[in-house]
């Protein structure tokens, strides 16, 4: 069912002329799976999906879970795939184990779906894990599989970061302000 598993961590060493210390790390944990087309099958396979790809997300950062700070999910379904099937593995049953990978995870995982061929780019949308109104968390990070996802195959991705934004800047709730009871604030 998985042909592969790709883990990658992307550093932010400078942003515009300033040096950014510690740099600011995002970890994407991606599997090509087959895509069986039966919706109740992709629910659990979502459920596996998180509890795998947001623990290898982490253990890539090098952090303990509850150091995570940010997280998105993202599906890419091939040609013979619909849609819904994206938002099967993505929706009903990902989020939980995910959550659990990066210790609480109160606000909404943001999410993003597409139907595309091999190599097809998708931006995985991010937020913080604990409260949605925290605007130097808003970001994303794009990934892609060059050979991935054939026809019959969806490319699920997890993206955990250790950080917001490089040089965060627009105000809003701050990281220190987080109260985590509503998954807003």
């Amino acid at each position: 069912m998985i042909r592969k598993i790709i883990t990658v961590v992307e550093e932010t060493l400078m942003e515009g002329n300033t040096t950014i210390s510690p740099p600011t790390r995002k970890a994407a944990a991606i599997a090509v799976i087959d895509n069986p087309r039966d919706i109740a099958a992709l629910i659990g396979i979502g459920e596996m999906l998180g509890k795998e790809l947001g623990e290898r997300a982490v253990a890539a950062l090098g952090i303990a879970p509850g150091a995570a700070q940010s997280y998105g999910k993202a599906a890419i379904v091939g040609e013979d795939g619909e849609l819904e099937h994206a938002a099967a593995i993505l929706h009903p049953k990902l989020g939980a184990p995910l959550r659990v990978a990066v210790e609480k995870g109160a606000a909404l995982v943001p999410s993003a779906k597409k139907r595309g061929a091999m190599g097809a780019t998708i931006d995985v949308p991010l937020g913080h894990k604990d409260a949605a109104y925290v605007r130097s968390h808003f970001d994303a990070m794009e990934i892609r599989v060059h050979d991935a996802p054939r026809r019959d195959e969806i490319v699920v991705a997890v993206v955990v970061t250790d950080s917001g934004r490089p040089k965060p800047g627009i105000g809003g709730l701050t990281v220190d302000q987080i109260e985590g009871k509503d998954g807003l604030r």
